[in-house]
């Protein structure tokens, strides 16, 4: 899962990054202070892991990961030379999903790039320069494509489509409401990589004394849920200042200082949940004394494509799966006693894989 970080200067934006990736990218209270894109991989927080690992006296316990993408500070005219973050823009064409991270607490010493505090200003100014920028990339794209329109079909249909596209962009609007009941329509769609076509996981950035009950007092988050919620986006609610602190501890020293703030996660856990959430994304876990392992997969994927996640031969060759619940698995102590007492089950191509399903491929190639 590969996810992109962006928001105007000074907003928390590479602290937020510094601290889920400890990449140590530089941070400080002036604008376009991260030139180059930052890059940091990230394990993925998963207990599950560590118990199966302990059960198979496993040699080597592999995570699901996460790559982070941090860019320049967008500021209103990006698009049109103003700042440094427009020309970074094509770094995050490529991921999965834009983490866009919106200042939500007042302070004298944090200056804003607009001079005052205001979540649904700064969200729009943000997705205004993501609109100029899938603008830009469509009139290329149109250029390219209706220079060979006139004798081909299935050309001049899709100009018809990028068309219709642009001038939706152009309205004001982000490519995710653009609809279309066009199957080779919505396939053209997914293949653009258009930004604001992407779903959007805004992190509200509070201070300290918002975290405890979650933003529930803060108006700026108030405002950031309600504007979140139209446009069937995730909304997060962390404290970039307190999530770095929380990177430079221990496991165990994390548990405790989250314990004492009244928190029940890190900002990290609810970024990933989110993350999840929104993508539409499960892990089935595979151990043995060798390896245990965390897959990623998109909800309602079929035994031979899951098995394919670990290698084409698998998905080829498929045979069975024999799953077992992780709960049932760890319950009954062992893989033998989960199968004398009938948990471990045989499942063939039209299997859904499930979140928690330990699994066991049987393939022949």
């Amino acid at each position: 899962m590969k996810l992109g970080i962006v928001g105007l200067p000074n907003v928390g934006k590479s602290t937020l990054f510094n601290s889920l990736t400890k990449a140590g990218a530089e941070s400080a209270n002036y604008p376009f202070c991260t030139i180059d894109p930052n890059i940091g991989i990230v394990p993925v927080p998963d207990e599950r892991l560590t118990v199966l690992g302990n059960l198979y006296n496993t040699e080597k316990v592999v995570p699901a990961a996460i790559e982070f993408v941090d860019i320049a500070g967008l500021v209103k005219g990006a698009s049109k030379g103003e700042g440094l973050g427009n020309q970074f823009l094509s770094n995050i064409r490529e991921v999965d999903a834009i983490v866009h991270v919106v200042r939500c607490f007042d302070d004298s010493n944090v200056i804003h790039v607009d001079g005052s505090v205001n979540p649904l200003r700064d969200i729009e100014t943000i997705n205004l320069e993501l609109i100029f920028s899938d603008m830009e990339m469509l009139e290329r794209r149109i250029a390219r494509t209706s220079k060979g329109a006139k004798n081909d079909k299935a050309l001049a249909k899709e100009l018809e489509l990028l068309e219709r596209l642009k001038s939706h962009l152009e309205n004001g609007y982000m490519a995710k409401s653009f609809t279309t009941d066009d199957e080779e329509e919505k396939g053209l769609l997914n293949g653009y990589n258009l930004l604001t076509y992407k779903p959007v996981i805004y992190a509200a950035n509070v201070k300290e004394d918002d975290l405890a009950d979650d933003g529930a007092t803060n108006d700026y988050v108030k405002q950031v849920r309600e504007f979140a919620k139209n446009e069937h986006s995730e909304v997060f609610v962390i404290c970039a200042q307190i999530e770095q602190e929380i990177a430079e501890l221990e496991e165990d020293e994390k548990k405790m200082f989250l314990e004492d703030m009244g928190l029940s996660e890190s900002g990290l856990e609810k970024l990933i949940s989110a993350s999840y959430s929104i993508l539409g994304l499960i892990s089935y876990l595979t151990a043995g004394p060798k390896e245990t392992k965390a897959w990623t997969i998109t909800k309602g994927t079929k035994a031979p494509q899951a098995a394919g996640k670990i290698h084409s031969d698998f998905e080829r060759g498929f045979i069975r799966a024999e799953i077992v619940n992780y709960d049932n698995l760890i319950e009954c102590g062992s893989y033998n006693a989960a199968k004398d007492k009938g948990l471990v089950r045989s499942e063939g191509k039209e299997y859904v894989v499930q979140d928690g399903d330990v699994v066991l491929f049987r393939f022949n190639v």
